[in-house]
């Protein structure tokens, strides 16, 4: 589990977080990052987050933002973005200098335990070297079970709940983990559940369209992707 003054980093993309206040500290209500943008770095895959408002504030250097797929906006040193929940959004630093922001969540929600298991495989060495991100199988099972937390743009939510859950089933007799101990502790209990439960995966695709599923999945999780510099000039 983070605690105030703890930092990760990924060793691939260069981007690392300091952890400034954490579920713990908050009781839950808030997570506050200080952010490190890597300059020059790829853009992240849109993506959405249900029940969490994300403010940004640019301390140096700037970042620029996709918010509702609209043309990018920068925002430099001493402005400040806010995310309302529900809202697809993406952001990367297309500058060669560095940018510094502070990155909140509200709810903290298991955002900390995410970060630490993405930025613990990738030290480790067991993400993909052109992306930057776990394999297909173990990016499923994350993508299930932080799905309160991080959800994909772009694609239904209820498409991505089976087909995430097939090859999650699949991640999860091979010995994948949605999360590890040896990166953020051993497991707490959970917050409340929003909305209900999830379908499971047994009620997702039939048996006859596991083949075209599973093709289906990867190419969602291709998505997650990020985008190499060179794709975006134009």
């Amino acid at each position: 589990m983070a605690r105030a003054g703890d930092a990760v980093e990924h060793p691939l993309t260069g981007d690392r977080m300091v952890f400034l206040k954490t579920a713990r500290d908050t009781d839950g209500e808030l997570l506050r990052l200080d952010f490190f943008l890597k300059g020059g770095g790829p853009e992240a895959a849109a993506h959405v987050h249900s029940y969490q408002e994300e403010r940004f504030e640019v301390l140096s250097g700037a970042a620029r933002f996709r918010v509702r797929g609209q043309e990018g906006r920068d925002v430099g040193a001493g402005e400040t973005i806010v995310v309302p929940a529900g809202t697809p959004h993406t952001l990367w630093n297309a500058d060669e200098e560095e940018a510094r922001l502070i990155l909140e969540f509200r709810p903290a929600l298991r955002t900390e335990t995410l970060f630490e298991n993405l930025f613990g495989l990738a030290q480790d060495g067991k993400v993909d070297p052109g992306s930057g991100l776990p394999g297909p199988l173990q990016m499923a099972l994350i993508l299930r079970e932080f799905e309160d937390e991080i959800y994909l743009a772009g694609l239904p939510l209820l498409v991505q709940r089976a087909l995430f859950g097939l090859l999650a089933t699949v991640g999860g007799l091979l010995g994948y983990k949605a999360r590890y101990p040896r990166y953020s502790g051993p497991e707490e209990e959970q917050p409340p559940g929003r909305g209900g439960g999830r379908p499971s995966a047994a009620s997702g695709p039939t048996t006859g369209g596991i083949a075209v599923a599973s093709v289906v999945a990867v190419l969602a999780l291709l998505m997650l992707r990020r985008r190499s510099p060179s794709s975006r000039r134009r």
